[in-house]
């Protein structure tokens, strides 16, 4: 009798991948640090499809359609992650003025911090570095909203070109160059498990956990924040797209547990692009339209943590901020939200720039730094997750939600 192969998905790896790399370099310690290298080889796997994937995502989701579609589409993305992004600033500001993350704080060895300099950068100057000079220098950068603004161009040029001249040629070659980096991305993919073992060993053996003591109530702050977020966003998105709300958790457990193991939107976007498509019913050309602007401009996570950093430098250094500061704060965060690729460890510069541009002590970064792995693991979650309701509401909203996929009815590959 043939013995019955047990199979087991990739969530499930990736999840015993997690708790298994904590324990191993909790074990082991700084020995740990050896197996580093093999995590960064496997966020480096990744990395290298990105650019290209956003961009030929977005051009042929541009070019396919016609102009209607794709003008409706980019409507209500940006509509939605504008409300979600200031929604979710704002909640940073009234948690961290109940909770007071930065009270009694200490910031002995703050002086330590490396120094960086960090200009401040005017909102003309952000929008215009929106904009490339030279689309290569952008790619090689992983400049994304630059690269994005290109493909958008590109793929409305596209388009108008194979309606003209009825020549497919470039729109088919686009979206076979996507196919074949999406299969670079799948087959990646299966040593995610070891890359996330690796990575989590790491940060148990050699960074340790005791660096968390004095930062709790931050990462507290984080945590019921992201509870909070999910409780009004989700049932929302349920409501407008008509979707069993109890059925998300489930589909969000993959790319959830890649957003809290790797801190990297820009690493979980191909698995959240395809569960997109094959387990929420949204379709191909929303999904490869709104996953790569939403990563790049929407980050629900990261500008609520923004706003507690702010608010933390300032607490722990004992200043009073204004309420026109508050404001300020808000904008800052918001706009450091757009167009930041999203990777580990890019917030430093952030925090940096935020702490530069509000006259608040560089020193108070020092333990934002030493914590940041664990923030990242907050903001990444909620940034991946609400990711895939903007598109929900957008497919939606134009009519490309199949329900039958997202009620396991339908089955269909991405």
């Amino acid at each position: 009798m043939e013995k019955k192969k047990i199979k087991v998905s990739l969530t499930t790896q990736i999840l015993i991948a997690t708790v298994a790399g904590i324990i191993f370099g909790a074990l082991v310690g700084p020995w740990a640090a050896n197996l580093k290298f093999i995590g960064d080889i496997f966020l480096r796997l990744i990395q290298m499809s990105v650019v290209i994937l956003v961009m030929t995502a977005v051009a042929g989701a541009v070019g396919s359609g016609d102009g209607q579609d794709v003008g409706k589409m980019g409507f209500h993305t940006f509509k939605w992650i504008i409300i979600f992004t200031i929604v979710s600033a704002g909640l940073g500001v009234g948690l961290s003025l109940l909770i007071k993350p930065g009270i009694g704080v200490s910031l002995a060895g703050a002086a330590d911090v490396a120094k960086q300099s960090v200009e401040s950068t005017s909102l003309q100057e952000t929008i215009l570095n929106f904009v490339p000079t030279n689309v290569i220098q952008a790619m090689s950068e992983g400049s994304m909203v630059p690269c994005i603004v290109f493909a958008l161009f590109f793929g409305v040029a596209m388009g108008a070109y194979a309606r003209e001249s009825g020549n497919k040629v470039v729109v088919d070659w686009i979206v076979g160059l996507n196919g074949t980096i999406t299969n670079i991305i799948k087959i990646v993919m299966n040593v995610a498990p070891i890359g996330i073992f690796c990575l989590l060993a790491n940060v148990a053996g050699s960074t340790g956990f005791s660096v968390i003591v004095p930062m709790l109530k931050f990462l507290g702050l984080l945590l019921i924040g992201d509870v909070i977020q999910f409780l009004l966003y989700t049932p929302l998105t349920a409501a407008l797209t008509k979707c069993n709300i109890a059925k998300m958790p489930k589909k969000f457990a993959k790319m959830s547990i890649m957003a809290v193991t790797t801190t990297s939107g820009a690493i979980c976007l191909p698995t959240k692009i395809e569960d997109e498509v094959t387990k929420f019913g949204v379709s191909r050309k929303v999904a490869d339209f709104t996953g790569p602007i939403t990563m790049s401009m929407n980050s629900c996570g990261a500008a609520m943590c923004y706003v507690s950093a702010i608010f933390f430098m300032a607490q722990s250094t004992g200043i009073h901020m204004t309420a026109t500061q508050m404001g300020m704060a808000i904008l800052l965060s918001c706009l450091m939200c757009l167009g930041t690729i999203s990777v580990p460890g890019g917030s430093v510069i952030v925090y940096t720039f935020l702490a530069s541009s509000l006259g608040l002590p560089l020193e108070s970064i020092a333990v934002l730094i030493g914590i940041d792995w664990f923030a990242g693991m907050f903001r990444t979650l909620m940034n991946v997750d609400v990711d895939v309701m903007v598109g929900m509401l957008v497919a939606s909203k134009i009519g490309e939600l199949d329900h039958d996929v997202f009620d396991d009815k339908k089955v269909v590959t991405y």
